[in-house]
């Protein structure tokens, strides 16, 4: 039944999911049709909040936003390729002898990276995936390779409620929360600390639940039966013997690219400035531009070089090219919305619904926005100003709703394979694989973030 349903929506995938920019592109004409007649159906009046929003937000609003994203993208992504956390993933792969011991194992690890970093734990999660399905080849073991693959994933269920959740870092500071709420709506929203978002009771639990469920999910998915199961790619086997052989470093700028004293210069510098930051202002203050910066020096540290570190962060660049290429028409969606008022109107409809009640919609919302938007902080973008609004007007929490609009976010990314890619690509499997089994624990997970928004709202 769970091969079908895969293959039913990988199918249905590729009939009738277009690019996500498409889909952009889409949601930009829906809420125009919405917003022409605010502008008394003026184009010209349109088209100027599209570009500039109500003051400074528009099209290119979000620009400085959009490389923080990318950034937590690459940081984390050239970590995971550092030596030691590839020598860790390789013991780690070692461990599991059946399909349901390597699924369980792997989403729990790939969960625990993604709470720290989502992109360090997408890239964890695929290269363990990957280094278990060579470990089954190797030893002729079988393995059902594509519920390994889709446990790789899990990270994405946890990630945006983690220290590299785009929402929750980018409300730690009234500079941030002007950053991408209008400058009036920002001034009536108290900055909120890590504690009360990501360190909440709330989250703790839903984490826990994650952390808990998803694995014993897997677990129970597996298939007893060795006929039905699908080893990984004899590609794979390929890819594990080939060695990486270093060309000798002979001319002097050679040796400046490889010299571990280069690189201490930056990471040095680093962190002495983390330090003192960390005393002054506290863990609670994270925000994205301290948390890349932390990213980044881990990464050049270990890597030892800037030679492969440039290289790790090459590799890793090419995964950024949707949030180059969407957030400035996210940004430009909610100039559109901001400056024509549908954010007052879609927020006063919202907030009728009361705290509890509130929080449950935001969720689902977001979800359901999170299949046209796959981006936690596009999608904090066109939301946060609804829901902030909505929850100043009905009197929720703003941590708790901005919350349940993290968890929508990172519930559906289960059946949105955008950010699956880089993984696809690392464990040479297509979406259709994993789809049907991250689509069950779509099913079942909503009732992890569900039942705990509506005791802590």
């Amino acid at each position: 039944m769970i091969a079908r349903l895969g293959h039913m929506l990988s199918n249905w995938a590729k009939r009738f999911v277009p690019d996500p920019l498409v889909l952009a592109i889409f949601l930009t004409l829906l809420i125009a049709l919405f917003a022409l007649p605010k502008v008394d159906y003026s184009l010209s009046a349109l088209s100027q909040i599209w570009l500039s929003g109500s003051g400074t937000k528009g099209f290119w609003g979000l620009l400085s936003f959009a490389m923080q994203m990318c950034l937590i993208l690459i940081t984390g992504h050239a970590l995971a390729e550092t030596p030691l956390l590839s020598r860790l993933i390789n013991k780690l792969a070692l461990l599991p002898k059946t399909t349901a011991s390597a699924a369980a194992l792997v989403s729990l690890v790939a969960m625990l990276f993604a709470f720290l970093n989502w992109g360090l734990g997408l890239i964890v999660g695929a290269l363990l995936a990957k280094s278990v399905g060579q470990n089954a080849l190797k030893q002729k073991r079988p393995l059902h390779y594509p519920l390994i693959v889709a446990a790789g994933y899990a990270g994405l269920l946890v990630w945006h409620g983690g220290f590299s959740g785009s929402a929750p870092l980018k409300v730690t500071s009234a500079k941030d929360l002007t950053d991408v709420l209008e400058t009036d709506l920002a001034q009536r929203i108290e900055p909120m600390l890590l504690e009360q978002t990501i360190g909440s009771s709330l989250n703790i639990v839903v984490t826990l639940l994650c952390l808990i469920g998803v694995p014993l999910l897997f677990l129970f998915m597996a298939p007893k039966d060795e006929q039905t199961m699908e080893n990984a790619p004899d590609e794979l086997l390929a890819e594990a013997s080939t060695e990486n052989n270093t060309i000798a470093t002979q001319t002097f700028a050679e040796k400046l690219n490889h010299s571990p004293l280069v690189i201490a210069v930056p990471v040095l510098l680093s962190a002495i400035w983390l330090w003192g930051w960390l005393q002054s202002a506290g863990l609670s203050r994270l925000n994205p531009n301290v948390m890349n910066l932390a990213m980044l020096a881990a990464g050049m540290a270990l890597h030892g070089s800037v030679h492969a570190y440039s290289a790790a962060v090459q590799r890793a660049v090419k995964s950024c090219a949707g949030i180059i290429l969407q957030y400035p028409f996210y940004a430009g969606i909610m100039g559109i919305m901001a400056g024509s008022g549908l954010v007052l109107d879609v927020s006063a409809g919202l907030a009728t619904l009361g705290p509890k009640a509130l929080s449950v919609a935001t969720f689902y919302l977001a979800g359901l926005v999170n299949l046209f938007v796959p981006s936690g902080g596009g999608q904090w973008a066109v939301q946060g100003p609804i829901i902030m609004e909505a929850a100043l007007q009905s009197g929720a929490k703003p941590e708790t709703i901005l919350m349940a609009l993290a968890y929508g976010d990172q519930w559906t990314n289960m059946i949105q394979p955008f950010w699956a890619l880089p993984l696809l690509g690392i464990c040479r499997i297509k979406a259709g694989g994993l789809l049907g089994y991250t689509a069950l624990i779509l099913m079942i997970s909503q009732l992890f973030f569900v039942l705990p928004l509506i005791v802590f709202a």
